[in-house]
C-alpha cells in the first residue's frame, strides 16, 4: 500500500547563539557596533530523513542529543536555517509541559483558545469539551483557572486536549514522565488507539520500553547528528550499547 508524505528533513540544520550569561542593553549595543561574533552552537546539523503518513517514529539520544529542537521544527515553532522542512497534516504537540495554555484561563477557556489554534470550529469544539474533560480526569477543576493546577493536572489537560483534536501528525516529548500509572497506561492506549487509526506518531522518551511498543522504526541523535534510522530494535541496541561503553 502507498503511503503519502507526512514529514520531510532535507538536510536540515538548525543553531543556536551561546550567551555566557546576563549581557546588559548597553554592552549588547557596544558588541553590535564593535561586529563581535557569538559563537553558534548547532542544536541540528544536516539531517534527512522522511516520514510517510500512518507511520510511528522513535527519537532517541541522551539530553542535548536535538529531539527538541527537531520536534519545534516539525510543530513550525522555529524555522530551520539550513535545508527543508516539509509538514502535511494538522499537528498535535506535546512538547512542554502546559505550552499553549494561559494560567489565568479556565481548563474549558484552554481548551477552547487549543481548538481554534488548530482552526476547530465552535460546534465540534464544543462536541469534545467533555469527551476531553472526562479523559483529563481533573473533575470540577476544569472551571478553575490552570494557575491552580498541579503539574500532574496539568500534563492530563494538556494531553487529553492533543489527542482528542484529531491531528494528522502526534508529537509527545516527555511529558508522560508526570502522572500516576494508571493515567500513564491510559495514556498510552490512546497513543496506541491514534497509531490503529492510522495516524503519524513521532515520540521522544527515556522509557524505551514504551517506544518499542509503540514504534517500528528509530532515528538516534547526538550532538544534533543523525547517528543511525532504522528498525527500532537496532537503533535502540546500538544507542544503549554507545551508552554502555561510554560507563566503562
Amino acid at each position: 500500500m502507498n503511503r503519502s508524505l507526512a514529514i520531510e528533513f532535507d538536510g536540515v540544520s538548525k543553531f543556536f547563539y551561546r550567551h555566557a550569561g546576563r549581557v546588559l542593553l548597553r554592552n549588547y549595543v557596544e558588541g553590535w557596533l564593535r561586529g563581535d561574533h557569538k559563537e553558534r552552537f548547532y542544536a541540528l546539523k544536516d539531517i534527512s530523513f522522511r516520514l510517510e503518513q500512518g507511520e510511528s517514529l522513535a527519537l532517541v539520544g541522551s539530553n542535548g542529543a536535538g529531539k527538541s529542537t527537531l520536534l519545534s521544527l516539525v510543530a513550525g515553532l522555529v524555522e530551520p536555517d539550513a535545508g527543508r522542512v516539509v509538514v502535511n497534516g494538522r499537528v498535535g504537540a506535546l512538547l512542554q509541559l502546559g505550552a499553549g495554555f494561559h494560567p489565568d484561563l479556565t481548563g474549558v477557556e484552554n481548551i477552547r483558545l487549543n481548538a481554534a489554534l488548530l482552526g476547530l470550529g465552535q460546534k465540534r469544539t464544543r462536541e469534545l469539551l467533555g469527551e476531553i474533560a472526562e479523559f483529563s480526569g481533573i473533575g470540577e477543576f476544569v472551571n478553575e483557572p490552570l494557575r491552580t493546577y498541579s503539574s500532574g493536572m496539568i500534563m492530563r489537560l494538556a494531553f487529553s486536549v492533543a489527542v482528542h483534536l484529531d491531528p494528522d501528525i502526534l508529537i509527545v516529548d516527555e511529558v508522560l514522565a508526570v502522572g500516576d500509572a494508571a493515567f500513564q497506561a491510559k495514556c498510552m492506549e490512546k497513543l496506541a488507539s491514534h497509531k490503529r487509526a492510522g495516524k503519524t506518531l513521532l515520540f521522544v522518551t527515556h522509557a524505551v520500553g514504551s517506544v518499542q511498543r509503540l514504534c517500528e522504526r528509530a532515528i538516534w541523535l547526538d550532538h544534533g547528528k543523525l547517528m543511525a534510522d532504522g528498525p527500532i530494535a537496532r537503533v535502540v541496541d546500538a544507542y544503549e550499547g554507545r551508552l554502555a561503553a561510554a560507563k566503562t
